[in-house]
């Protein structure tokens, strides 16, 4: 009698294979409910809008609908859970009470959001835990400190005076509205490439024949989309998807700019003549500050931390900052008694003059740093 498929010694593998792969995807099934009611038990004290089964509140963000969101912080004024498909959920502050509680904890941060940010930044002070990190905080303390950030005041300000010129050739003299989100991104982009990398790139008037920036924006874009898309969470499916391989071609931009800069640097350090020029420039960028770090520890400062780090301040620094000022003044336009407030309060200090710089005065035998305003 002839022995069925099952019996034949090539279909055992296969066979055993096969109750393995089922055995592996019942085991993650079951981690995932386990996950979904650990969630749904923490969670519990706090109301939350409805969600759908599977998707949870991510046409919420999707949408980009405004009103759907103050509705929603108007009914939950304190945070609420937002749920990312069925089996994740990131929880929402906004209270400032529970905000410091949360800032007040000294937790280790999660490396669940962090997955999503390295292949574009690498490991750098937005991602980095322990000992690794305050190292880091140590060397790169430098960059922060008052001296060198007073000498950034007056490109800032160059930066949002070409930005305020776009918008008055924009508007001219009549009633226009204008979407100023995108550019608030651009001449934030523009301070932090002349803060870290000394360059000039024009980004604001001519962003569109800018790789990099344009790099940049549409990475972060993709890096966004990925974080609110709960299937793209799995990373061999993110990986085999346009937008991973999009992200894969944009992070190889992002690496041959940031080592062509750097090498550029080392290069012009090597030589004397120029290394003197450097020493003699107005101010001293945050490209500056990295290689001193690595120069006090050049063991445990590799050249992949130096890119990290330097990737970290431009990629991770910009969105936050364009976000928040953008959010300042969309609330500004909503209250226009606040923003007379604002206004006043800026004449009443600015006077006469247009431009802003950051002198020094001595008072008490202190060096005390305040803002003045020049014509």
């Amino acid at each position: 009698m002839e022995s069925s498929w099952l019996e034949r010694h090539w279909a055992r593998p296969f066979y055993l294979a096969l109750a393995f792969c089922l055995a592996l995807g019942l085991l993650q099934v079951i981690r995932l409910l386990l996950q979904r009611h650990r969630l749904l038990r923490d969670l519990r004290p706090f109301p939350t809008p409805p969600t759908h089964w599977l998707y949870g509140h991510q046409k919420i963000f999707r949408q980009s609908d405004i009103k759907k969101l103050e509705e929603i912080v108007e009914k939950y004024p304190c945070a609420f859970p937002f749920w990312i498909g069925p089996f994740q959920a990131f929880f929402y502050i906004y209270d400032p009470e529970y905000a410091k509680t949360f800032l007040s904890r000294t937790d280790p941060k999660s490396k669940y959001l962090c997955k999503f940010t390295t292949p574009v930044i690498g490991e750098g002070l937005v991602n980095l835990n322990g000992p690794k990190w305050f190292q880091h905080r140590r060397l790169l303390t430098p960059g922060f400190h008052l001296n060198t950030l007073k000498s950034y005041v007056e490109m800032m300000a160059h930066s949002v005076n070409t930005m305020l010129g776009k918008w008055e050739r924009i508007c001219g003299t009549q009633n226009t509205l204008l979407d100023i989100s995108e550019h608030i991104d651009l001449m934030t982009l523009d301070v932090l490439m002349k803060c870290i990398f000394s360059k000039e790139t024009n980004c604001q008037i001519n962003s569109n024949f800018d790789y990099y920036i344009k790099a940049i924006r549409e990475g972060t874009t993709i890096i966004f989309y990925r974080v609110y898309n709960f299937l793209y969470h799995h990373d061999m499916i993110f990986k085999f998807s346009s937008q991973g391989h999009r992200l894969w071609e944009i992070s190889k931009i992002l690496h041959q700019h940031t080592e062509k800069v750097i090498q550029e640097r080392k290069n012009s350090l090597r030589d004397e003549k120029k290394q003197e020029n450097v020493q003699k420039r107005r101010y001293q960028d945050f490209l500056d500050t990295v290689f001193s770090a690595q120069a006090e520890i050049a063991n445990s400062f590799s050249d992949t931390d130096l890119w990290s780090e330097v990737n970290t301040f431009m990629l991770a620094g910009h969105e936050t900052v364009a976000g928040g000022i953008s959010w300042l003044l969309y609330h500004l336009a909503l209250y226009p008694e606040h923003q007379e407030r604002c206004r006043e309060e800026i004449r009443s200090i600015l006077g006469d003059g247009s431009s802003i710089n950051w002198p020094w005065c001595i008072g008490n035998g202190d060096l005390i740093p305040r803002l003045a305003f020049r014509a």
